[in-house]
């Protein structure tokens, strides 16, 4: 079906919009619009980022909870040109919890790929991936 355009954005849940917009920003998003929602459990605070060519919506709850059971997104990911310096950085500016040491190369995966896993601000997954040929590279960069 020709009709699906692009994924328009990953929603995320957050206990903090500020801390979470910082940690995002810190990566290289921009924050392009800010909202709220009335929901019948208080207002719920919105923010769109822009993260090179996808979206992320950040929720913070109006009463504060997290919500269950509403659905899981096991993670996302993002393509970059060169892991280990992308790593590095994040190392060197304290952000991300990352669930190993080192990013695992995985040479019979999708063409042949590299990533590695952290944990954002909320808990939620991050993959950090870099391709390592160009055919399966992400055609948009």
């Amino acid at each position: 079906m020709r009709s699906y355009l692009r994924l328009a954005h990953i929603a995320i849940y957050t206990p903090d919009i500020e801390r979470s917009i910082k940690f995002y920003e810190t990566l290289g998003a921009e924050c392009t619009m800010r909202d709220s929602v009335q929901k019948p459990t208080g207002v719920n605070q919105l923010a769109m980022l822009t993260l090179t060519n996808f979206e992320i919506e950040l929720i913070q709850p109006g009463d504060g909870k997290m919500p269950a059971g509403e659905g899981v997104i096991p993670h996302f990911a993002v393509e970059v040109a060169n892991l280990p310096l992308v790593v590095n950085e994040m190392r060197v500016m304290g952000l991300g919890e990352f669930c190993t040491e080192e990013p695992i190369e995985l040479p019979n995966l999708f063409g042949g790929l590299r990533n590695i896993f952290f944990k954002g601000p909320s808990g939620e997954m991050v993959e950090l991936i870099e391709h390592f040929n160009e055919s399966t590279r992400s055609k948009r960069l």
